[in-house]
């Protein structure tokens, strides 16, 4: 697998002209024998709030590898536009079974599809895990890459409906970032520490949308279990470091419908659902 940090350097100090009007090729890539670390497993559970048994892996963890993938397509050179140029819209993750820490994986990425939109260029990176020839893990990345247009303004968005009872309240410390990094080895410098933020145009540090994920899921494994299920969200408005937030769920026909919110539980961060196949 590559090493993240390598490509990072690429994608945050390479230079790029900005998207070219055209309409992305399909990129394919794929990593071959690839063998976990229990020591980075343990981390990740640790800043994510799962409990871990040192023997099945925290269903968001392969997202970490897929990452890796992500990355090394937007260095190709068919993307003309640079990575702080993206929004990570939405994700989706499958897990059609329970995968082991000491199983070796192949993983594969591709940029499958994209689309012009009022607000710029959408494209979709699908990830697949395999064992063998068994798909155990898939993940569907949705990506904007966004076009300011003169005299258009975002609306905020608004919570949507759903029973906001028995609220948690979490509080992110300014160290989250960098310990979660350390973990999925993900160093983007927007996460890191307010002075690097600045440099890219944020006031502080943001909190990465797959840590987000990865924390409400973890609230909600004592009902998944072992079960096969997808998990859909919604990246929102960011979470900034240190903050607090709050978090709520509640049960649906097939699963669990479940929300990130600010403190005052009115502004969503985050959105999704989980549903049993």
């Amino acid at each position: 697998m590559p090493s993240l940090l390598s490509l990072y350097r690429k994608i945050l100090f390479g230079r790029k002209p900005g998207w070219d009007q055209q309409p992305l090729p399909n990129i394919y890539v794929q990593a071959s024998n690839v063998v976990l670390s229990q020591e980075k497993i343990r981390q990740y559970a640790a800043v994510c709030g799962f409990e871990y048994d040192d023997r099945v892996l925290p269903p968001t963890y392969l997202y970490v590898w897929a990452f890796r993938l992500h990355a090394m397509i937007f260095t190709h050179k068919a993307v003309t536009f640079p990575l702080l140029g993206m929004i990570h819209l939405k994700n989706s993750i499958s897990v059609f079974r329970p995968v082991r820490t000491d199983e070796v994986l192949t993983v594969q990425c591709e940029l499958s599809a994209s689309r012009t939109t009022d607000a710029g260029l959408e494209f979709d990176l699908v990830s697949k895990v395999l064992v063998g020839e068994e798909l155990v893990w898939q993940a569907l990345s949705t990506y904007l890459y966004r076009i300011e247009s003169a005299g258009r303004r975002a609306r905020p968005p608004k919570a949507s409906e759903m029973a906001w009872e028995n609220v948690q309240q979490w509080r992110l410390t300014d160290d989250l970032g960098r310990r979660y990094a350390k973990a999925s080895g993900d160093y983007n410098l927007i996460h890191l520490h307010p002075l690097l933020s600045k440099r890219f145009g944020f006031e502080r540090v943001l909190a990465h949308g797959m840590w987000s994920k990865a924390r409400a899921l973890s609230q909600l494994m004592t009902y998944i279990s072992d079960r096969p299920f997808q998990v859909d969200v919604e990246f929102k408005l960011p979470v900034f470091m240190p903050s607090e937030v709050t978090f709520a769920f509640e049960s649906t026909e097939n699963g669990k419908r479940f929300q990130i919110r600010d403190v005052k539980g009115r502004r969503p961060h985050l959105q999704g659902d989980v549903t049993y196949l």
